[in-house]
Parts: C-alpha cells; structure tokens; sequence
C-alpha cells in the first residue's frame, strides 16, 4: 500500500497504543506463571510483533485469550518442560526471538518432553544476526542448531557465570534474564563492553519484580539466583508506547500541536527522552540507549531550517527491518535535504523539505517518520510500503488522520 501525504499541520489529543515492549515482557512473565493462575494484562490495542509473542507462547501451550481490550493468559506447568504444538514462528520480531531463545534452550536435556523447538521467521529476522547469544547459550550447555533462523533448541542450559558484550543487542540480556532464574543453580549475568540501550533492560527487570522474581545488581551485570518461581500479580497494565508517541512529538517540532495520552512519566521506557532529544537537534544526539528515536529525531531535524544536527550511537540500526541509517538519508534526500551517512550515524543539514516519494523500507518507523516529516514538506510525499506500520501501530494512519493529517491511498 502506497499513502500521499499532504502537507499540513497536525493538531489534536491522541492515546499512545500499548508499547509492545512492555507487553512482550508482559506476556513472557505471565506465561512462565504456573499452577492454573491467570494473568490479566490491559492491552487496548495489537500490532504484528505482539501478535508474534502471543502465537510463540500458544504454540508452547500457553492459553493465551483475547476479550476486549484484555489478554488473558494462564498455564497448567513450566512452559518449556512441553512439547511444542508446531514451530514457533517469531514473525519480523527481533524481540520475540531472543526472549524466547534462552527460554527454550532451558528445558533439561533429560526430561520427558524430548521434542526440539524450532524456532523461524520472516522478514529480514532470518538475516539478523544472533552470534554472541548462541555461542553463550552453547557455551553453558545448550544444544542449539543453526546460525540464523531456523534455529532448533533441544534444551541442556546449566546456571553459571554469563559474559556478553553489552554494544550488540540488550535484547540478548533480557532473554537470559528471564530464562536464568529458572535454571537449578545460581549465575552471574555480566556485559564485557558498556551496555547500550539500558532502559529496555530496566524494564525487564521491573517486569521481573513484578513477577516476584529477585535479580541483584552486582558491577557490570546481575546475580540472578537459581530456582526460582514466577508468581501472576494478577491484573497488570500496559503503559502507553512513547516509541510510538515520539512521532507526534516529534511533529510537534515542525509545527504542529498534538497531545499524546496515556503515557507513564515515571516509565522505564527509555524512549520517554524523546522531548529532550528533539531540543538537541542543531547539536549532538547520541541514540546509543534510544536506537528506535533515530529515524524521527533524523525527520525532524531534516525540516528544522537552519540547523546542523549530529546524530550518532547509531551503527546498530543497520541490522534492523532495514539498514535505517541508510533508509533514513535515503528518505531525507528523497525530499531535497542534505545528509550525510556516516558508519554509526548521520549529519543532517536542516532546510525546507519538497515534495517527493520515500521507500519505506518495509520498516514501519521509517514510514510514519516521512509521513511526519511530510507535514512539514512544500508539496505532498508517497511513501512506498506504507503498510508497514502494522508491525508497531496499526492505528497510525488512522490517528493521522483524525489529527487533520491529509492523506490519500
């Protein structure tokens, strides 16, 4: 699907959707819950990637149900003690996959359930690479085969001392980090090189707590004891999504006047920097902790007259949905702007914006920053592949338009 926006200023209230960060975690905690007890999280609204976690855990038989804006989730026994119901397909989600991963290299090698799990995707998840997580779940034990998807995990991961460069994906100490309170024994959780994106790792960890789990904070990593249960709190709440609010705010900075609800101020979401982020366009950005801001700080400050902004800390979004280094300069010159692409970021030389046609990449972040950065263009922009919102907000067009957005499919 194709969309023309037309240039114009946004105005409005809009509900940030659930931040599917928060509900991957959500749902991973509540299925690891035991003895028949159900956790209900309030979840007023879906996307593919949530939609990816929810079809993993089920095939792992987790009863996992929708009502309204509730899912209802509950088991009988461990999850990966089971033998799966058919292949776990992650979809386009990265965080899906390597949350999972660990999970399912901790079933005992011995135990009755003998059946691997074979975990796939689509997209370009296949291609994403997973080294550092494989080669310290195979160095503890776990019997994984594959580099890249499909990845058959039979079990056998043993507690112990965990080393992982922390500059490649906090995505791969959140999947340990669930995993490793269930193993029999005690580990250490450590990051060799400074973990970039923290945040999201805090959140994991604020989900554990809420779980009842204890994770302790030792220098440079955790100790995480061994044995321990996940208990349901019950009824929990996803917070709104400021990756997704970022956009609006980040139109809000070109001109336009929309307030976004819903959102925890107090959250763990690192994203929640955005505001201060976008007042560092004319300076230095460094997105080392907040990778998914790139792509609308690098909108906004393409149509912010007048100012040179360095975004950098950005060298791990090449091996996004797409490469967004490049997908972003690619779409800034795509409306006349001036950037320049360097190996972990780019120099954008803010001026006004044309009229023009974007590549979407397949990359829903990529999209709905041309189409903020199309409100403040000379003349109306296609974006190519506008259907890719899907995979976070499947809303988005239609929030656009009910906040004045001009638009045509």
């Amino acid at each position: 699907m194709n969309v023309t926006v037309y240039p114009s200023r946004i105005r409005g209230t809009v509900q940030a959707p659930p931040s599917k960060s928060h509900v991957h975690r959500l749902l991973i905690a509540a299925a690891l819950c035991c003895g028949g007890v159900h956790t209900h999280i309030h979840c007023p609204g879906e996307n593919e990637d949530i939609a990816a976690t929810v079809r993993c855990l089920s095939a792992l038989n987790t009863e996992i149900f929708k009502e309204r804006d509730w899912l209802h989730v509950g088991r009988d026994g461990p999850m990966h003690f089971f033998q799966p119901r058919g292949i776990l397909d992650c979809g386009e989600s990265g965080s899906t996959l390597r949350f999972l991963l660990p999970l399912c290299a901790a079933k005992p090698l011995d135990h009755p359930a003998k059946h691997a799990v074979i975990l796939t995707g689509s997209g370009r998840l296949p291609s994403r690479p997973n080294g550092p997580l494989l080669d310290v779940l195979r160095a503890h034990g776990a019997q994984i085969q594959g580099e890249f998807l499909p990845l058959t995990a039979e079990g056998g991961l043993s507690a112990g001392d965990f080393a992982l460069p922390g500059n490649v994906s906090s995505q791969y100490f959140s999947g340990l980090l669930f995993a490793l309170p269930l193993l029999s024994g005690d580990s250490t959780l450590r990051y060799t090189a400074p973990l970039e994106s923290m945040p999201y790792v805090d959140l994991t960890l604020s989900v554990l707590r809420q779980f009842g789990l204890r994770v302790e904070p030792m220098e440079n990593g955790w100790r995480v004891p061994g044995g321990q249960t996940y208990h349901s709190p019950g009824t929990v709440e996803a917070e709104g999504d400021w990756s997704a609010a970022a956009f609006w705010l980040g139109a809000n900075r070109l001109g336009s006047a929309v307030s976004v609800t819903g959102l925890n101020g107090h959250s763990c979401q690192g994203d929640k920097a955005i505001e201060k982020l976008l007042d560092q366009i004319g300076g230095e950005i460094d997105v080392a902790d907040t990778p998914d801001l790139m792509p609308i700080l690098a909108a906004a400050a393409a149509a912010v007259l007048g100012k040179t902004t360095r975004i950098t800390g950005a060298a791990r979004l090449r091996l996004k949905e797409s490469d967004r280094l490049a997908a972003m300069a690619e779409a800034i010159r795509a409306l006349g702007g001036e950037t320049e692409e360097k190996p972990d970021g780019l120099i954008i030389h803010g001026k006004r914006l044309n009229a023009g046609t974007v590549d979407g990449k397949g990359d829903h972040r990529v999209v709905m920053s041309a189409a903020i950065a199309a409100t403040a263009c000379s003349g109306p922009v296609t974006i190519l592949g506008a259907e890719a919102v899907n995979k976070s907000y499947p809303g988005f067009w239609k929030d656009f338009e009910a906040l004045g957005g001009q638009t045509h499919a």
